[in-house]
């Protein structure tokens, strides 16, 4: 069964800098796409970032481009999502998610428990 813990979620201040973590297992390979999600109060759970197998190609939502990026370490089966220049609308709980097949489509199949993110003005 496939696993995800996400860490490093907390409070923080406008214009700060964060790192998420996200710790996978339960697989033989990595060669499997890997995704963060977000959820804010009140709002539908929206796509935030995914990376390939490799970490050669990364997509972004429009309104993280350019301040957030995520990067994967295959070694240590774990995911991370840099986050910078933060704003009160990045606050939500935030989720890794990966993908039942190494094509990666279609909506996630594993979701980790999820992290908070705060980011107060």
């Amino acid at each position: 069964q496939v696993q995800l813990v996400e860490s490093g979620g907390g409070l923080v201040q406008a214009g700060d800098s964060l790192r998420l973590s996200c710790a996978a297992s339960g697989r033989t390979s990595s060669r499997y796409p890997m995704a963060w999600f977000r959820q804010a109060p009140g709002k539908e759970r929206e796509f935030v970032a995914r990376i390939n197998w490799s970490g050669g190609n990364t997509y972004y939502a429009d309104s993280v481009k350019g301040r957030f990026t995520m990067s994967r370490d295959n070694t240590k089966n774990a995911v991370y999502l840099q986050m910078s220049s933060l704003k009160p609308e990045d606050t939500a709980v935030y989720y890794c998610a990966t993908y039942g097949t190494i094509y990666g489509s279609g909506p996630p199949d594993y979701w980790g428990q999820g992290t908070q993110v705060t980011v107060s003005s």
